[in-house]
């Protein structure tokens, strides 16, 4: 059976992941059969790139995808390219409905990793605060 899953590249404490169609059996390092793109988790946002119509290729001919894979198709819009496709959607239309799915995916990242920092900023805030207990 053939997966789509990653195959880790770079060095310690700096790593970047090929995707890959490789056998199942295989090794996570080992041989594989085709890279598809590449994914890499240490820039802010994440750096995703796919080569979309190999990816469907592979989803077609029955390739099963980790998560982690799956999770990266359906930020980067290969799923959904998939689902138009299969729909027979014309091209233009394919394009822009992608490219607007990764518009509101990126947004999305900037609103929750705002969200964030705002929740570490009060809990910080609260744990200054002095506690008003009497003592004696």
């Amino acid at each position: 059976m053939v997966r789509l899953r990653l195959r880790r590249r770079g060095r310690t404490h700096d790593p970047f992941y090929d995707i890959v169609a490789a056998d199942a059996r295989t090794k996570r390092d080992g041989k594989f059969i085709e890279r598809l793109g590449y994914y890499n988790p240490m820039t802010q946002p994440s750096t995703i790139s796919v080569n979309h119509e190999r990816a469907i290729y592979w989803l077609d001919v029955g390739a099963q995808m980790s998560q982690t894979v799956r999770n990266i198709f359906h930020y980067d819009g290969v799923l959904l390219r998939r689902a138009l496709q299969k729909q027979g959607r014309p091209a233009e239309e394919i394009e822009r409905l992608v490219a607007e799915h990764r518009e509101r995916v990126l947004a999305r990242y900037w609103r929750n990793k705002e969200k964030r920092a705002e929740r570490k900023r009060r809990k910080a805030a609260a744990t200054e605060q002095p506690q008003n207990e009497p003592t004696e």
